[in-house]
């Protein structure tokens, strides 16, 4: 019991480095909070972001902001229809003086990568980001190198204009641990970002509030946060709706379902579960925290049929009915 309680109090206090880090994103960032707890539960859980939005939306800002705020190297890059994987990992450079070859690494050799209109780049280069992501190193002249420490990919893509794009891989798409719509500000929101931002003597800079260090110290505490069965039956319920929903009392989401989530997702819907109430200061984990990651964790990963497009059906729509269903413990 005594573990337990020390536990419980040694998250409530390293949960305040995270509050910083919020805090200093609220001064440049204005509302927004669904795309700044994301942020802040992907750096914690170490999984990447699929950022989806219009431009203007700050999803850019966030994210440089973010790596400002925690002391780490950013680097974006501008995805483009020309864009080599060369252009992503580094290459090979020849020294004429030495008669020797050097390797120059590129810019996802970073804590924080920007991967900026993601779905605008080729089939090589995003199979050089898959491996990034998955097996956090790069295959580079021969060689395997790590990738530093923490890492994180932070893609965007524009949901709206899709000439000269490319539909990124679902063995992708499935790596990144969650998928956040960024949508328009309230209209105080938007007159606290006209009096925060129309004037240069009014932008302010993102200080650095804290360490990788401590970020990695927040990780590493992160699997102390308890998860009672009830909530990992809730998590495997929750996930098998997707795949077998005439067993939940669905059925009539059956034709509309093509794949369901994959064991990939109760992973990732449990870590950002437990970052969430990390971020809250517990030591554990409520339904009300699985509730309330679940359209993040699992949007990109519920594939629906020609069927339920036709009818206007995205997978917001079909969680939103398994959500509804599937009892809460």
């Amino acid at each position: 019991m005594t573990d337990v309680v020390a536990i419980a109090q040694r998250i409530q206090q390293e949960s305040r480095t995270l509050d910083q880090v919020r805090q200093a994103l609220h001064q440049v960032i204005v509302g927004q909070e669904e795309l700044i707890d994301g942020l802040l539960i992907a750096l914690l859980a170490d999984g990447h972001v699929l950022l989806e939005g219009l431009p203007g939306l700050a999803k850019s800002l966030a994210v440089s902001s973010l790596a400002r705020a925690v002391g780490g190297r950013f680097r974006r890059i501008q995805f483009t229809p020309d864009l080599l994987p060369a252009d992503l990992v580094g290459t090979h450079v020849y020294n004429p003086k030495t008669g020797e070859f050097s390797v120059k690494e590129g810019p996802v050799f970073s804590n924080l990568v920007l991967a900026d209109e993601i779905n605008r780049a080729p089939a090589k280069v995003q199979s050089a980001l898959l491996e990034a992501m998955q097996e956090r190193q790069v295959s580079l002249a021969g060689e395997t190198r790590a990738l530093p420490d923490p890492f994180l990919v932070l893609a965007t893509q524009n949901p709206v204009e899709q000439e000269g794009t490319y539909s990124l891989p679902e063995a992708q798409v499935d790596r990144f641990l969650l998928k956040i719509v960024v949508g328009y500000p309230t209209k105080d929101d938007e007159k606290k970002i006209i009096d925060r931002m129309a004037m240069t003597s009014a932008r302010t800079e993102v200080p650095t509030v804290t360490s990788l260090a401590a970020i990695q110290q927040c990780r590493q505490l992160l699997d102390t946060v308890y998860v009672d069965d009830k909530v990992k039956s809730y998590v495997v319920d929750l996930v098998f709706a997707t795949r077998k929903p005439e067993e939940y009392g669905l059925a009539k989401l059956k034709p509309l379902i093509l794949y369901g989530a994959s064991p990939r997702a109760s992973i990732g819907l449990t870590r950002a579960a437990r970052a969430r109430a990390f971020l809250a200061g517990r030591g554990y984990v409520q339904p009300q925290d699985v509730k309330a990651v679940g359209y993040a964790v699992l949007r990109h990963r519920v594939l629906t049929t020609y069927e339920a497009e036709a009818e206007d059906i995205g997978s917001e729509q079909v969680l939103a009915q398994v959500f509804d269903t599937v009892p809460v413990p």
